[in-house]
């Protein structure tokens, strides 16, 4: 006999569930009720949330990809073409607007569902990370 815990639920693969962003137990219930506010409690399988908080990682991320995605772009086109600045005003912002909250829900629901896929907690040593100085 094993003492493995065993699930009603097939669990999903994380990159699935979170880039759907379904819940990470059961793969069929949102994980969201606003735009980043995470559920408290899975409306399919109850599973709860409340525990679980991906704090600033996410926004990091997207923010260091959309700026690359928008403002590399923006370097080559300032160095071959010299454009007025009110162009990058017109363009380059509102892209990175659009990029950032676009990408920011998504990033948000992958980061949550790999945490709760690799049981990661905050401060807790044998989940990989936490302060053991």
């Amino acid at each position: 006999m094993s003492n493995v815990e065993t699930s009603e639920y097939e669990t999903p693969n994380p990159f699935s569930a979170g880039l759907r962003m379904k819940c990470p137990r059961c793969g069929k219930g949102s994980l969201f009720e606003g735009f980043l506010q995470v559920r408290n409690r899975c409306a399919a399988c109850d599973q709860d949330f409340a525990s679980h908080d991906t704090g600033d990682g996410p926004a990091v991320f997207i923010m260091l990809i959309a700026s690359t995605l928008v403002l590399v772009p923006a370097f080559i086109v300032e160095f071959v073409y010299s454009p007025p600045y009110w162009i990058y005003g017109v363009t380059a912002v509102p892209l990175l607007i659009i990029l950032s909250l676009g990408l920011l829900r998504p990033a948000k629901a992958l980061m949550f569902a790999l945490q709760f896929h690799y049981k990661a907690a905050e401060g807790d040593p044998s989940a990989g990370g936490g302060d053991e100085l």
